[in-house]
């Protein structure tokens, strides 16, 4: 169980670069004492170092978005334009901010005519293009470290959009915690957007399964199309076929 926390508190720090132990302690609703002795533990990682009354991401030491994009890049594109082929005329789409997600535009054409909900940078940059597609922005602080706005309140997205499909992404993903991020704020949006959709997608390459990270925003039963480069096992196919969900496996 240590293990295990000490591994998801490093997913924290990592998300956020910074942390207060008074934060930490907090949000792994543990004693104060019990994080003094984690952060002990934690800062042996060469990630990671001490600094007043918290533990901080070694500058040299943090993965750009701009990186995170290039590795399996071509990957995350072959996923991305297995996506785009789901998206019609005229649809109300939601698309997560995420290294894979924010392909999807690249593989619709010039004239399609739709409206899209987003919280990623990368989409409204590559939807200025779209002479007919409609963009509404989500959130009201923008977080560098993803490209991405966060901050909002629920009912700024369940009373206004009426969502077909959302493209979803995801830090991790098992049959056993779902799709997992592990930011707080961008936690509420994406378990609203899927208590909302009627439709949704979830892009993921092979890497992100059979992890964990901090925070599920939802199981995987409530997805109904994975899009990935993964080669699922029985076990997998077994709960796919019960949950009425298809894999959308590209070949790379």
């Amino acid at each position: 169980m240590k293990a295990k926390r000490n591994d998801l508190i490093k997913e924290y720090i990592l998300e956020k670069e910074h942390v207060t132990l008074k934060e930490l302690e907090e949000t792994f609703n543990v004693s104060m004492n019990t994080i003094r002795r984690d952060v002990a533990k934690i800062i042996t990682d060469p990630r990671f170092e001490k600094v007043y009354g918290g533990v901080s991401v070694k500058k040299n030491k943090l993965i750009s978005f701009e990186n995170r994009s290039i590795k399996n890049k071509e990957v995350k594109q072959k996923i991305a334009e297995e996506a785009a082929k789901l998206i019609q005329p005229h649809d109300l789409i939601y698309i997560d901010s995420g290294t894979t997600t924010k392909y999807i535009l690249d593989y619709l054409p010039k004239d399609i005519e739709m409206t899209i909900i987003t919280n990623s940078l990368d989409i409204v940059l590559k939807a200025e293009v779209f002479e007919k597609i409609q963009v509404f922005l989500l959130g009201n602080m923008f977080k560098r470290s993803t490209r991405s706005f966060v901050g909002i309140t629920p009912d700024q997205i369940t009373n206004k959009y009426n969502i077909s499909k959302a493209f979803m992404a995801a830090t991790a993903v098992s049959i056993d915690n779902g799709m997992m991020n592990s930011d707080l704020m961008e936690y509420e949006i994406k378990k609203h957007i899927v208590d909302k959709a009627a439709n949704i997608y979830l892009l993921a390459d092979k890497s992100k399964f059979e992890k964990s990270t901090l925070l599920t925003y939802a199981s995987l039963d409530q997805v109904d199309k994975i899009i990935t480069d993964k080669e699922f096992d029985a076990t997998y196919l077994d709960f796919f076929n019960e949950k009425q969900i298809e894999p959308i496996t590209v070949d790379i």
